[in-house]
This record gives structure tokens, sequence and C-alpha cells, in this order.
């Protein structure tokens, strides 16, 4: 029986693979590589170049392959682009859940562990942030998970489709090893931009916005390194596997930083001095995200290994130092 990762040649979902791959479980990884990297995906697993959207050719996946569980991390997630391009993230991130439902129900695949977001909070009502908070989000990309979360609980009702859906905010770090990282194009995620600058690959990092309703101005977030992400994912898996209902489930260090912070943390990791001005701001962005992730410490036993954000960006630099241009190094 294999697990089919949706997504699995992006930035997250690569780190899923192989640490699956470690595991010694079947996998099997589909994405249509509009961001993905397909040398990102370990060697082991099975690779299908397929749109998720694509009904026939995913249903062809499912009839190929003998699938248990899915893992779904193929989603647009760049809240600016979901601002201007709205229709853009309806389209592929909701439309291609309910294609993907579709073709789970009708191959009586009754498992999915499902890639959601801090974003579907919008401005919190409290910090840290609870599951049974309100949900409104104040973007599309934010919104168009939300849906997706409430598809998949419909789904459950009407077809007993089993979920887990993994709320987290601000992901970084790479593989120990420096195999695979993250390599975006263009890149918006803070941690590989400050790391951009301290390569001397920008002159500079641009801190959106100063003004904040913060401590020092600027925007908070709680961090998560990759690998615990993708071992909170392995969890689920097993959570699900085990018989136990549909769920839904922060993940976050229950510290937050503020972009500042983050660029002092940068030099600190690195040792180069950054050089930093501040910006406008961007659009859809909240003040504070922060997790409580008690609820996944207690249920699905998660423990995160990195506990400090300078050892989380000392691992995304050595990915950075031995793959200056990404994946075009292979």
């Amino acid at each position: 029986m294999a697990v089919l990762v949706l997504g699995g040649a992006g930035y997250i979902g690569s780190h899923m693979v192989k640490r699956l791959v470690e595991k010694n479980a079947e996998v099997v990884v589909v994405d249509s590589l509009v961001t993905g990297h397909r040398d990102a995906v370990d060697p082991k697993a099975k690779f299908y170049e397929v749109d998720i959207r694509d009904k026939a050719a995913l249903g062809e996946v499912f009839n190929q392959e003998n699938i248990s569980q899915v893992v779904h991390f193929a989603a647009f997630s760049i809240v600016p682009e979901s601002v201007a391009q709205p229709l853009k993230y309806f389209d592929n991130n909701t439309g291609g859940m309910i294609t993907l439902l579709e073709v789970m129900k009708e191959h009586d695949v009754k498992q999915i562990v499902f890639s959601s977001t801090a974003a579907t909070y919008g401005n919190p009502v409290q910090i840290p942030i609870k599951e049974t908070d309100p949900q409104r989000p104040i973007n599309p990309y934010g919104e168009s998970k939300l849906m997706m979360e409430k598809i998949m609980d419909w789904s459950d009702q009407a077809d007993g489709i089993k979920w887990v859906a993994l709320r987290y905010f601000n992901v970084a770090g790479a593989a120990e090893d420096g195999t695979i990282g993250e390599d975006h194009h263009p890149e918006t995620h803070l941690v590989p931009i400050i790391l951009q600058a301290a390569a001397g690959q920008r002159p500079y990092i641009e801190m959106f916005g100063n003004d904040y309703q913060t401590p020092d101005g600027f925007n908070v977030r709680d961090y998560v390194h990759v690998l615990d992400l993708v071992d909170a994912h392995i969890l689920a898996l097993k959570y699900l596997a085990d018989g136990q209902p549909s769920n839904q489930f922060n993940l976050g260090s229950a510290t937050g930083f503020s972009v500042k912070e983050m660029v002092e943390a940068a030099r600190q990791a690195t040792g180069v001095d950054i050089e930093a001005k501040v910006g406008p701001r961007r659009p859809g962005d909240p003040d504070i995200l922060i997790a409580d992730s008690s609820k996944a410490r207690d249920i699905l036993h998660w423990e995160p290994k990195y506990d400090n954000v300078q050892d989380i960006i000392k691992t995304a630099w050595h990915w950075t130092q031995s793959h200056p241009n990404g994946y075009n190094n292979r």
C-alpha cells in the first residue's frame, strides 16, 4: 500500500517524500512542476507529472497504484498573489480539492492529511491561536484553504473520507544533509530571502512594514522546521490509520519572532552583517500569528526537535551555501 504525496516536488512535499522513503514507505508523488522541482523528489519514489485538477490523469494514477492514504501539499500559497489573482487560488486550491476527493471516492481511498494554514484564522482573537478560535480569513489564500477544510468535512459526512488538517504558520529550514531545501521562483518566504542577502545574491532584505501592532512594529510569526513539520504529517497518517476521527491541529513553535528579530537571528547564525531596509506593508498580512500546538503534542504526540530559530536558519544556510542557484546546481 502506497502513500500518495500531492505536491511532492515542492519545498515541504519533497521533505515529506524523503522522510517517508527513509521510513521504507512506498511513496507515489504527483506534481504539476509548476512551482516544484523534479530534482527535489527522492529517486526511490514513483513520480507522475500530473495537475491535481486533471481528473482523468489523476484517476489513472489511482488506477495504477495501490494508494491507501493521501497527503495534500498541492496548493498555491503566496498571500499577495492571492489578493491580486483570487480566481487562480480558488481554481487550483479549492477546485483541485474537489477533483481529488471525487477521485478518492471513486477509488475508495478514505484517508487524507491536508496541508492547511494559519491564514484561515485571519486576524486572531487571541494569541496564541487555538484550533477552536474563529476562522475568518482576510485574504483569498486563507479563504481557499478554509473552503478546502469545509469541503473535506462534508465529504467525511457523506462519504466517510477521514481527514486531518494541519494548520501551520511559517516553515523554514532544510534537510540536515543539505540535499534538498527551499527554492522558489520568485522567492517570497522570509528566511530564504534573508539568506540570499547573506549570500550576496540581493543587496539587502526588505522588511515589509514597521507600523504593526507589535512590540517592535514588525509583524510576528512563529517558525517550524520543515523536518518537524513533516514528522507531524507522518504522525497524522498514523492517527488516521489507527481509525481515529477527522481532526484539525495547529503546528507551531508557540514562540513568535518579528521580521526584525529574524534578521538578527540570521546574522548570528550566518556570521554575516545582513543589511535590512524597511519597505511598505504587503496586502493581507496579519499583525501576529503564533500557534498553540498543545493539541498536536497531546493527541499526535508531536515533539518538535528544532526549538531554536538559529538552528533552523543554520540548516537553511547549509542548503543555500551548497546550492547557491537552488536546484539549477544539479
